[in-house]
């Protein structure tokens, strides 16, 4: 039997020369692992990359993958799961985080949020010294306030015996400029956090290149 060149078998190629010598379809067709009846495993990867490139396909969620490409629940949740894995290892450090200005928050969030084709709300807890507790994502969609709900938001706070919170979400179209609901939401939270003892800080909209403080340019 003829041998097939490792250079022919990404697995192998991954474990004798690193995982930074195999090309974009060649990591991807790891991920899916196999093809289906009408096409390679290789077929499927290049098909992919064909129409997207490895900033867009990062930002896909796994019903797109299985709506265009026709790969299963599986292969799509691997790959979605891949690109998580990354975001999260980006923005990892074994220190506090200690969050002191918007700048902060921006840096810690927007490489997993400036290109996300939802909206995504999240939360950072903080304590007495503005040290990160925890972040979470709590709304997903278009956001309004029957959406955004306090309860849900201050629920964690509580949990956590947060100090201080800050609202983000990004805008999928670019522009981070708020819109009259985003102000509202903020006046809302705002109000319910006096009332609770913790305190909004800010509410920051992540953009694509560009972002929006809320509080820093007075808009409540």
């Amino acid at each position: 039997m003829k041998n097939t060149p490792v250079s022919d078998r990404p697995r192998e190629k991954l474990i004798s020369l690193g995982p930074e010598s195999l090309g974009n379809s060649e990591l991807l067709s790891i991920l899916i692992s196999s093809g289906n009846a009408s096409q390679s495993v290789t077929e499927i990867s290049k098909g992919i990359l064909r129409k997207y490139n490895i900033e867009q396909l990062s930002t896909l969620n796994t019903s797109q993958l299985k709506k265009e490409f026709g790969i299963g629940a599986a292969k799509a949740c691997q790959i979605v799961s891949s690109f998580e894995m990354g975001r999260r290892a980006s923005s990892f450090t074994k220190e506090e985080i200690k969050i002191n200005c918007s700048e902060d928050v921006i840096r810690m969030l927007a490489p997993r949020m400036s290109n996300l084709a939802s909206e995504n709300f999240k939360c950072i807890y903080l304590n007495t010294r503005h040290k990160v507790l925890r972040e979470k994502t709590l709304f997903q969609g278009t956001l309004n306030e029957s959406v955004v709900h306090p309860r849900e938001i201050f629920k964690i706070a509580l949990e956590e015996n947060a100090a201080a919170v800050i609202l983000v979400h990004n805008h999928p179209s670019g522009d981070p400029t708020p819109s009259e609901e985003d102000i509202q939401i903020t006046k809302e939270l705002l109000k319910a956090g006096n009332i609770l003892g913790i305190k909004v800080l800010d509410h920051i909209i992540i953009g694509k290149g560009r972002n929006w403080s809320i509080m820093e340019n007075g808009l409540v």
